[in-house]
C-alpha cells in the first residue's frame, strides 16, 4: 500500500514532512514501512507552492487486510488534525494505491515526471484517479492530489536518480524560537562528510545554509549520497535537543526538473538545459542583478544571475558575446533564473583599431580605414587581438545559499 501526501503546510507554518514522520510513527502498528519514504519536489516554479513544493509516499506493507480502512482514516484524521486549513493556498490531497496494474503504472510514470517539469491542472490527477479507482481523499479544493498522485508514482515506479535527506524535528514547545544549534559542530559534521554530503554549509559566504529560517517544525535538514553518509554527520552536529528524525529518499539534487531544449520552445514556469552563444554583454540592473541574452539558431532569451546568488555574478559579468555557453534554470517571465553554467567555449579574439605609433589609430571615416594621429600612416581594417579573459571553460554553479532544491551541485558530478 502506497500513501501519498502533499500541501499540508502554509508560508508561515508546518511542513508536510513533520506530517508524513509522525504518521509514520502511527503506521508502525499497523504494519511494516517498506523501504524510505520519499521526499519528491515538484515543480519548483509553481506559483501555488507553500516552501519547498514537496510530496511525501509512504510505502506500507499492512499486517492484515482487514486493517486497510483503518488505515486510511487514520491518514485521514491526521491531515485533518494538522493540515492549515486557515491558509487559503493549503489544498491538502491524500492517495491510496492498494494494486497497480502496467498500465496504470507507465500513465503514473509520465504524470509524476510531468508533476516535477510541468504545470498540471487537478482535474487531470483527479481523472486518472477515477481511471484506475484509486482511493484518495482531496480537502478545499484538492489541489494536493497533483503532489500526492505524483510522489505515490515514484514509490510504485521508482526514481531515475536518487539522494538522501535526513531531517530533524524540533520539539514542539520551540517552535517558532530561534534554534539552536552549535555551527562549530556544522563544520566538523561537513569537513568529516563531503563529498557524500553537501550543501550543510556555505564557504564562501560564511554561513550555515542546512536549517531553515522559518517557525516550522524543522531543525535541519542533512543531504547526501547514502544513508550512511547523513547518519553520520547527524551524529557529529551538536543543537538542542530532537524530537524525531526520518531518512528519507529523495528526487532533490537530482536536476530532475530540467528539460533540454530549443529557446523558441521555452515557456514561463518551466526549468530548461539551453545552448547557445552570449549575444550581448552582461549588464548590471537595479538591485545588482546581472543579465545577458542568449541566442541559438531559435531564438534569443535573457538569462540572469540574481543579487542572492552571490559572488556567481562575477563569473556571469565576465561572459563576452560569441562565448558558447550551456544554462540550467528556471524560467520566469520569459528570463531564465541560472542555477548552473557550462561555459563550453569562451571567445578570445577581438576585433579593435590597429595600434600605430604606441597608440590606437582613430577611424578616418565610414570606409576610409584608420589613420595614425601622430605619423598619418593608415590601415584599411581592424586587427584581429587575441584577448586575456578571466574566466576559463567548465562548469560554474551558485553558491549553496541560493541553491534550489532540485538543482544539483557540481559536487555530484565527481
Amino acid at each position: 500500500m502506497i500513501i501519498g501526501l502533499d500541501d499540508t503546510d502554509s508560508k508561515e507554518s508546518m511542513c508536510t514532512t513533520y506530517l508524513a514522520a509522525v504518521l509514520i510513527e502511527k503506521l508502525k502498528e499497523y504494519g511494516r514501512i517498506n523501504d524510505y519514504p520519499l521526499l519528491i519536489r515538484l515543480n519548483p516554479n509553481i506559483i501555488y507552492k507553500t516552501r519547498g513544493n514537496a510530496a511525501l509516499a509512504i510505502s506500507l506493507e499492512p499486517r492484515r487486510n482487514k486493517d486497510i480502512e483503518a488505515i486510511k482514516e487514520l491518514v485521514i484524521e491526521t491531515v485533518r488534525k494538522m493540515a492549515v486549513f486557515s491558509s487559503e493556498n493549503t489544498n491538502p490531497g491524500v492517495v491510496f494505491i492498494e494494486d497497480s496494474s502496467e498500465k496504470m503504472k507507465a500513465e503514473l510514470a509520465e504524470f509524476s515526471m510531468r508533476a516535477v517539469r510541468d504545470v498540471l491542472e487537478i482535474q487531470e490527477a483527479v481523472e486518472i484517479l477515477r481511471r484506475h479507482n484509486i482511493s484518495h481523499k482531496g480537502f478545499k479544493n484538492g489541489r494536493g492530489l497533483i503532489g500526492a498522485l505524483a510522489a505515490s508514482g515514484f514509490a510504485l515506479c521508482g526514481l531515475p536518480d536518487f539522494t538522501y535527506e535526513l531531517i530533524a524535528y524540533r520539539e514542539k514547545e520551540r517552535w517558532g524560537t530561534l534554534r539552536d544549534i552549535n555551527e562549530e559542530s556544522v563544520y566538523a559534521a561537513d569537513a568529516a562528510t563531503r563529498p557524500d554530503t553537501w550543501d550543510t554549509v556555505d564557504y564562501e559566504n560564511k554561513r550555515v545554509v542546512f536549517a531553515p529560517h522559518s517557525p516550522d517544525p524543522i531543525l535541519f535538514g542533512i543531504r547526501g549520497n547514502s544513508e550512511n553518509a547523513v547518519r553520520r554527520a547527524f551524529s557529529m552536529i551538536k543543537s538542542e535537543p530532537v524530537e524525531m528524525y526520518v531518512v528519507y529518499k529523495t528526487n532533490q539534487n537530482t536536476d530532475l526538473h530540467l528539460i533540454p531544449a530549443k529557446i523558441n520552445e521555452v515557456l514561463d514556469n518551466r526549468s530548461y538545459i539551453l545552448k547557445g552563444k552570449v549575444k550581448s554583454a552582461p549588464k548590471i540592473i537595479v538591485g545588482g542583478h546581472v543579465i545577458f541574452e542568449l541566442k541559438d539558431n531559435s531564438a534569443v532569451i535573457e538569462c540572469a544571475a540574481f543579487e542572492p546568488t552571490k559572488g556567481f555574478r562575477r563569473i556571469i559579468r565576465e561572459l563576452r558575446p560569441q562565448d558558447d555557453v550551456t544554462v540550467f534554470g528556471s524560467v520566469k517571465d520569459k528570463t531564465l533564473n541560472i542555477e548552473k553554467i557550462n561555459i563550453n567555449d569562451l571567445n578570445i579574439h577581438e576585433l579593435r583599431n590597429p595600434i600605430c605609433c604606441g597608440k590606437r589609430m582613430k577611424s578616418a571615416g565610414k570606409g576610409q580605414g584608420y589613420r595614425c594621429e601622430k605619423c598619418g600612416s593608415v590601415k584599411k581594417e581592424q586587427a584581429l587581438e587575441i584577448l586575456e579573459r578571466k574566466i576559463s571553460q567548465g562548469f560554474y554553479e551558485v553558491p549553496p545559499c541560493a541553491r534550489r532544491h532540485l538543482s544539483k551541485p557540481l559536487i555530484r558530478y565527481q
